[in-house]
């Protein structure tokens, strides 16, 4: 069955429901009172710890973003400068401040450092055939982020509940996992609409599809160390017991569009590569650890 036909103007009043909707969290509203912070700390800690850097960064993703998509639309703009951002900036202070109360440092994040590779992608955005599938690699590795951030969420809730912590899970956790749906859903229609509409040419659609294959990273892993905290989230919250349906469900929006033609693909190989090859790094270096203590 062929997805439902979107235009602009649904993305757009999606985007104005965003923001009147789910104003970023008052942090006043948060409640930290744990029961046992060792107990979750000794269970989330890693994971708390990644996940706030990588809301916190969103700061340097909206620069990024700017410089990366020089004509973008003011549908776009809107949803990543004023909704978006400003919303996963408090899921970042919110997460530090919870991490805090545990007894962890607080996060060092990088929400300035706009790095050479996406000024050099900038530049070559100003032709409009190369800023169309920057756009769409856009569409679909925010897709890939949010879904990744859902599963995340979802089982840190769980694991929250499990273990009493009422507080936490209801106006930290809980609260941030309700505006994450919409963030993916914006990236959901827009890369939908694209490939709809026919704006991309063939070509363009083969030249996404070996960007996406030979640049794909994981959200927030750009080093060795970051994939292994990466696959620290894959492990402590268990999303490794089916590390292909995690990658599968990660990944299903590009499967869809990019991939339509390989009938029976279930998940690109780079992705699943991706997800495990962090397990397998947060795995060593816990080992590692192990060893030398």
């Amino acid at each position: 069955m062929s997805a439902p036909r979107v235009d602009a103007a649904r993305i757009a009043e999606h985007v104005e429901r965003l923001a009147d909707k789910h104003p970023p969290i008052d942090p006043s509203s948060a409640d930290y009172a744990v029961r046992d912070p060792a107990a979750v700390r000794a269970r989330f800690g890693g994971a708390l710890d990644y996940m706030a850097r990588v809301e916190m960064e969103v700061e340097r993703n909206v620069l990024e973003l700017a410089v990366m998509l020089p004509d973008v639309g003011e549908t776009d703009r809107r949803f990543y400068a004023e909704v978006w951002g400003p919303q996963e900036e408090q899921h970042g202070v919110l997460l530090d401040t919870l991490g805090q109360h545990l007894g962890m440092p607080p996060v060092v994040a990088n929400t300035g450092d706009v790095p050479a590779r996406v000024r050099v992608l900038g530049a070559l955005a100003h032709l409009s055939p190369v800023h169309e599938v920057i756009r769409l690699l856009y569409y679909l590795t925010g897709a890939a982020t949010e879904k990744a951030a859902m599963m995340a969420y979802t089982a840190m809730s769980e694991g929250l509940g499990a273990m009493g912590e009422d507080a936490v899970r209801r106006t930290v956790v809980d609260a941030i996992k309700v505006q994450e749906p919409g963030h993916f859903a914006f990236y959901r229609l827009s890369a939908q609409e694209m490939v709809q509409s026919g704006v991309l040419a063939p070509w363009q659609m083969h030249l996404a599809r070996v960007l996406r294959s030979k640049a794909y990273s994981l959200v927030g892993a750009k080093t060795a160390e970051q994939r292994a905290g990466f696959g620290g989230v894959i492990v402590e919250l268990g999303l490794d017991a089916d590390i292909e349906r995690s990658a599968r469900d990660v990944s299903r929006l590009e499967t869809q569009l990019l991939w339509a033609h390989e009938k029976g693909l279930e998940v690109p190989g780079y992705a699943l590569k991706a997800f495990r090859d962090a397990a397998a790094g947060y795995r060593e270096r816990r080992l590692g650890q192990a060893l030398a203590a």
